[in-house]
């Protein structure tokens, strides 16, 4: 992989295994000191990462408040689409980049600038023509499988909710025989 920033991810877990609700609501099922925290990891960050998917369901800016130098807001999509009237429209900050993994289909927003291609060849970009060094992902569950994959997570901030989300079709992180984390002395 060609260089890439120091990615930091924040992931929470309920009680009983679940990282989102179903059907996909806001992220509001954690604490205050939770949201804060997450604010706290943006703040830190030149670019802040998130699957199309976390971001229509949580309906999110992806802005820091208070900070006048905004974080780039980076989108990952299979499709590359994104709806035109999103909050992340709606709301001043940092340029909006979308990588559209299997390529850009029909017209995009010329609010966004469209990156083509692998996860890896997007971070190294990031890294390289826009001065990325520090990079915080706010998931999906498949977004940060794919970073771990590619063994690029250098921070791993995990909530755990003291409450159960419950159904056998709220996502949860997939069980396989090969972990996809190890740990490095």
């Amino acid at each position: 992989m060609s260089r890439r920033p120091h990615i930091s991810i924040n992931l929470a877990i309920s009680a009983d295994g679940k990282i989102s609700s179903s059907p996909p609501r806001p992220s509001g099922w954690t604490s205050p000191a939770d949201h804060a925290r997450l604010l706290e990891l943006r703040e830190n960050a030149d670019a802040i990462l998130i699957a199309r998917g976390t971001l229509d369901a949580d309906r999110m800016t992806l802005t820091v408040p208070g900070k006048s130098i905004q974080p780039l807001r980076c989108i990952v999509s299979r499709t590359g689409r994104i709806d035109p009237q999103h909050p992340i429209f709606q709301k001043p900050g940092g340029d909006i980049h979308l990588l559209a993994t299997a390529g850009a289909a029909g017209e995009i927003d010329p609010r966004v600038t469209v990156h083509q291609g692998a996860l890896t060849d997007f971070l190294g970009k990031l890294a390289r023509d826009f001065q990325v060094r520090r990079l915080h992902c706010e998931g999906g569950g498949q977004l940060i499988r794919s970073l771990a994959e590619i063994d690029a997570i250098d921070e791993f901030h995990l909530t755990l909710a003291g409450h159960t989300l419950s159904g056998e079709k709220t996502p949860a992180p997939q069980r396989e025989s090969q972990p996809i984390f190890s740990l490095h002395p």
